[in-house]
């Protein structure tokens, strides 16, 4: 009767106790205090892409394919996806520690006593009393020790503390599979991005060789004015070397390409081979912009950003758990099993034992150690603010220069494409006029210098219109949906 009564008085100084202890200075939530312009304006025009998935953003099928088989092969996203599997098993182990848990085991063991301890002098003492019978005598000097059972134990979430940090690990899970939709959002751009740079290096093997031909028509015509008493020895010297400097350009572009196709392979998976292509890049159809606006909000669902908001918000839930941790906890400890100390008792019914026991435990001495970790979730804290806000400030500053990349290098390809023309004809004529006496063979090297350098420039604004556009397919983070 008096057990009870003091179990009972202990409860009810631990609910006084513990009620009137509250959770105090755990600080709200950060949010991103960056203002950002209601949508993205161009030259006074606001744009937006029809669609930012890159089945529907990228017009080439054989680009498409190629990062279908890279989101499916890539070992990073492998990995990724392993990283988010461990952040779900977080989750469930947070989740386990709301509820008791419980073990089931047998020990067997035995303990020697000072014969001039009151334990070594009670066990020899008891066995000569005539109120225990055969089975109920000690085992003396050597008492065994055999039990089997249950046993359980149970913190209880006073503070939602544990409740937290499962929230925390919930967060962090989402984090963590915004990190691997990042990794896809730049997967696809580093393919496409290689992608057009084999295109790029195709073309201009495409201009090299064309060139070359062009080049050993003049140097045939040039070795016909020397035999005619037209020109000299150097002017054939100019043409020859001009030829051989080009000859050189088609190999060094042969292992530009065969280092763009490894590189992509790998990404994609696989051992080095041939990587199929589509048509040119300069007959590639460009991704659809119309001129209806894109609201800023929008960038808001960048991987990158989403990651580093769900990161924020864990360590919410870090900062109250660290918090929590000044308080006391309350823990439950249970056993129901057979327990005796001979072995031919141990399943005797009134071998059955158990206990259970509630225990209050609070911080003294180790508040300092708390105290350094409440100071460092909340200093992590304030550095993923930073970063966040860091990041939107950068992603808008991303998206404005791709697509102003987009609309100067579309204009400036335009111009060029006139140039190249210009050009063309250029050529055209020098070789009439040095063939009617009218030009000297340096104004036609120089006209096919020219054409040659412009054909370049040409392809090279060609492929700055991809990769713009590209970055802006990154830099809105690859469409995502909220």
């Amino acid at each position: 009767m008096k057990i009870k009564h003091s179990f009972n008085l202990f409860i009810f100084i631990t609910a006084i106790f513990l009620g009137s202890c509250t959770i105090k200075n755990v600080p709200v939530a950060q949010k991103n205090s960056i203002q950002l312009p209601n949508k993205f304006e161009i030259g006074g025009d606001s744009v937006i892409i029809d669609s930012l998935r890159y089945e529907r953003f990228f017009k080439d099928t054989v680009l498409i394919n190629l990062i279908n088989v890279a989101v499916q092969n890539n070992y990073d996203l492998k990995i990724a996806m392993q990283r988010v599997h461990i952040a779900d098993a977080a989750i469930l182990a947070r989740s386990g520690r709301l509820v008791p848990e419980v073990f089931a085991g047998a020990q067997a063991g035995a303990t020697r006593f000072g014969n001039y301890t009151i334990d070594g002098v009670g066990n020899y003492d008891t066995n000569f009393s005539e109120n225990i019978d055969d089975n109920q005598k000690i085992p003396y000097p050597v008492t065994p020790d055999f039990n089997f059972g249950l046993s359980s134990t149970w913190e209880i979430d006073i503070w939602n503390k544990l409740r937290t940090q499962k929230k925390g690990a919930y967060f962090s899970y989402l984090a963590t599979d915004q990190g691997r939709k990042l990794i896809i959002t730049q997967l696809v751009s580093r393919v496409a991005n290689l992608y057009f740079d084999l295109l790029e290096r195709d073309n201009e093997l495409k201009i090299v060789q064309n060139n070359i031909e062009l080049q050993e028509k003049a140097l045939e015509l040039v070795e016909i004015q020397k035999l005619a008493g037209r020109v000299t020895e150097l002017a054939v010297k100019q043409f020859n070397a001009q030829l051989l400097n080009s000859r050189s350009l088609e190999f060094a572009i042969h292992q530009e390409i065969v280092e763009i196709e490894n590189a992509l392979n790998l990404l994609l998976g696989r051992t080095p081979q041939n990587i199929e292509r589509g048509v040119g890049i300069l007959e590639q159809e460009l991704p659809d912009i119309n001129k209806t606006g894109i609201p800023s909000d929008l960038l808001l669902n960048r991987p990158d950003l989403k990651q580093l908001e769900y990161e924020l918000e864990a360590s919410q839930a870090n900062i109250y758990a660290a918090r929590a941790a000044f308080y006391p906890s309350l823990r439950l400890n249970a056993f129901l099993g057979m327990e005796a100390f001979k072995p031919h008792l141990v399943f005797n019914p009134e071998s059955v034992a158990f206990n259970a026991m509630a225990g209050i435990t609070a911080p003294i001495f180790n508040r300092r150690g708390l105290k350094a970790n409440f100071k460092r979730v909340q200093a992590e804290n304030y550095t993923l603010l930073y970063q966040y806000e860091q990041a939107t400030l950068n992603a808008f500053s991303e998206v404005v220069t791709s697509l102003k990349g987009i609309d100067n290098s579309t204009r400036l390809y335009e111009l060029k494409a006139l140039q190249v023309e210009e050009l063309r004809k250029a050529v055209s004529t020098s070789n009439d006029l040095f063939l009617g006496g009218y030009a000297n063979y340096l104004e036609v090297v120089t006209a096919q210098k020219n054409v040659f350098e412009a054909e370049l420039e040409l392809m090279q604004s060609r492929k700055n219109q991809f990769k713009y556009l590209i970055e802006l397919y990154r830099s809105l983070g690859g469409g995502w949906p909220e």
